[in-house]
């Protein structure tokens, strides 16, 4: 993944800022999208509801978001403890918004969250979800990273 223009969209505003927060989004959205299909495909399967299966992509979303960001961060040297603090408050925000997003536009699908694993409706409505998600998250992490907040903190480690 690209992180070089998170500095840069930081102090120059315009273009650059919005590449950064695209950027941070969908190292965002990484994390989110593998917590969210699997918390979904494993929900499913077993039958869970929706509140159980919503939680479970939630709590898994959180978890791969805040580890992808939580690695660089690692391989920098910085301790454990202050590589979560960094991921908390790097992604937080972020994934929160993202999930929100999500699970209200599966919820909002009607059919999908029973459809099943085999459905083009259970799929194409957890990658539309998504791409909303994305969509709707970008001017969140831009005002963010303009201000030196969310993602933004976590760009010193990424070289």
């Amino acid at each position: 993944m690209n992180h070089e223009h998170h500095g840069a969209g930081a102090q120059q505003g315009g273009r650059a800022l919005t590449r950064s927060a695209i950027s941070a989004t969908a190292h965002c959205l990484t994390g989110c999208a593998i917590g969210e299909v699997l918390g979904m495909v494993i929900g499913t399967a077993l039958g869970w509801g929706n509140l159980g299966t919503i939680v479970l992509a939630i709590v898994l979303a959180f978890f791969f978001g805040y580890s992808l960001t939580m690695l660089p961060v690692l391989r920098a040297g910085v301790g454990l403890g202050a590589a979560l603090g960094v991921a908390l408050a790097a992604d937080t925000l972020s994934i929160t918004v993202m999930e929100v997003v999500d699970n209200l536009f599966m919820v909002l699908i009607p059919g999908a969250m029973e459809a099943g694993l085999t459905s083009w409706l259970f799929w194409g409505s957890l990658a539309a979800s998504l791409a909303v998600a994305f969509v709707l998250t970008v001017p969140v992490n831009r005002a963010l990273i303009s201000r030196g907040k969310g993602h933004a903190v976590a760009h010193q480690y990424h070289h």
